[in-house]
């Protein structure tokens, strides 16, 4: 029987599937047809207290496991989205209007994560320390506890396990939120996978909801940490919670990043890398390109290349035919996209190509002739909008790169690779691509954004060890100390 199938959910891994919670239940919609998929439960502030304090009664028995026993567990779910990557995939598809691609590159992620996050088990669990009196002294690595973990509807199988595997190979319980958009994909596709991989039952805990879940997983006293990735403005809000809570927040944000195209840029493949990075899954993806920012000398024919590119991309259902763009989540989102392509245009910038819409497929965008009050181009879109803009001189190319809010991702096109990397230190983005456009991810790399893309590197390596562990201070004495009172 298929893993997702509603008869093969147990229930023993606490709260939501396919069952009703206290808040209900909610359809779960395909954005290509608006056919309902299925049904999920919703969860409310009381589901949530129930996964946390389940969660945190199965933590410590998980912690005491020998680290070889957590690591096989992730090995297994590892081997599981790769052996299940079929059906995972088509959800992906219907349910998140990801194309094939899109769809395969989470579930090798996703296997990926879990795999990397299997060595985090057996990294050393501290280090022993210099100490002025006769004793041991060591900083040891501890789980958290219970971790909470936000992920949005773009990217949910991703953005949900880079943070959930990791956290529980160190020792901790997770309760997951899934954006209720994308449930199946985000949430029940990981709770199934851990379930035939042998976790431990409470360990994790699945509550699909909207806002008032979110506010009580963050408030939750059992919740330690907090692994948000979704929108600045809601982010800001998590932040603040979780500091009025005393507890820790990671969080990814936005971004409008930027793509540099120098004079002496291949443009052939510039026009590729830029649809790329403007146009991959209908642009609602965090490290998006949003502004182009290509040198005078060539953004004529730069422009004329990324049009034929966008003019020739294919828009559709990706259930059933081999397009490049599906349709955007849903009408609010289209909506939105469309509201701040035609601010633009009423404030001065031409569509050079695209700008309509049928139903939730959005063509793909160039808008030219942006400015400093152009929508489109100064705010993060989460759209296929690629707003083109000229820059004189490499000093005026880091003045608008620099402008605004966002410092998540940033492509500079040269030929000369030293160049761009020193112009690349003068932009402050967490991450970097040279010769590259800005949608980049790989489980092995640090990831994260500064400014108001977020709270810094948290994913990869050492970065996964830092947000989901504490550290401990342990000494040792061969005898009781002697104190003069």
């Amino acid at each position: 029987m298929p893993l997702l199938h509603p008869a093969t959910w147990s229930g023993n891994i606490n709260i939501g599937g396919w069952t009703a919670a206290s808040g209900g239940t909610g359809a779960v919609t395909e954005p290509a047809t608006g056919d309902t998929l299925e049904r999920i439960g919703h969860a409310d502030a009381d589901d949530v207290a129930r996964a946390a304090r389940t969660a945190a009664r199965a933590q410590p028995g998980w912690a005491r496991l020998p680290y070889t026993e957590r690591a096989a567990v992730l090995r297994r779910a590892g081997d599981l989205f790769l052996a299940r990557a079929d059906e995972i995939q088509e959800w992906l598809i219907r349910e998140g209007g990801s194309v094939r691609g899109k769809a395969a590159f989470e579930t090798s992620t996703a296997a990926q994560e879990c795999y990397e996050a299997a060595a985090l088990a057996s990294q050393p669990a501290g280090e022993v320390l210099r100490s002025a009196e006769p004793r041991l002294s060591m900083a040891r690595r501890v789980p958290a506890g219970v971790v909470g973990v936000i992920a949005p509807f773009n990217v949910p199988l991703i953005l949900a396990i880079r943070s959930v595997a990791p956290a529980l190979a160190l020792g901790n319980a997770v309760v997951l939120k899934p954006d209720p958009r994308t449930a199946v994909g985000g949430g029940v596709t990981i709770m199934r996978v851990f379930e035939e991989a042998g976790l431990p039952e409470g360990v994790l805990g699945l509550v699909p909801g909207g806002a008032e879940a979110g506010e009580a997983l963050v408030a939750d006293p059992r919740v330690r940490v907090v692994s948000f990735t979704g929108s600045t403005a809601a982010g800001r809000k998590v932040g603040a919670a979780a500091a009025h809570h005393l507890k820790r927040a990671h969080l990814e944000l936005g971004g409008n990043s930027a793509l540099i195209v120098l004079p002496d840029a291949d443009l052939e493949r510039a026009a590729s890398i830029a649809a790329w990075g403007s146009f991959f899954h209908q642009g609602q993806v965090c490290m998006t390109t949003g502004r182009h920012l290509v040198h005078e000398s060539i953004a004529a024919e730069y422009t004329e290349r990324l049009v034929a590119k966008a003019e020739q991309l294919p828009v559709g259902d990706p259930a059933k035919d081999p397009v490049a763009l599906g349709p955007v989540i849903d009408a609010g989102q289209r909506d939105k996209i469309h509201r701040m392509v035609r601010a633009s245009v009423e404030g001065g910038a031409t569509v050079a190509a695209g700008g309509t819409y049928e139903d939730l497929f959005y063509r793909p965008t160039v808008l030219t002739g942006v400015t400093d009050s152009s929508p489109a181009y100064t705010e993060e879109v989460f759209g296929p909008v690629a707003p083109v803009r000229v820059f004189g001189d490499v000093d005026e190319a880091v003045s608008l790169a620099t402008d605004g809010p966002y410092g998540l991702s940033l492509g500079i096109l040269t030929r000369d690779v030293m160049r761009g990397l020193a112009l690349a230190e003068r932009i402050p983005t967490g991450l970097v691509h040279i010769n590259d456009q800005t949608v980049n991810d790989e489980a092995v790399a640090p990831f994260g954004g500064v400014a108001g893309s977020g709270t810094g590197a948290r994913f990869g390596g050492a970065a996964n060890i830092d947000a989901f562990t504490e550290t401990r201070w342990i000494t040792l004495r061969g005898e009781a100390a002697q104190y003069p009172f």
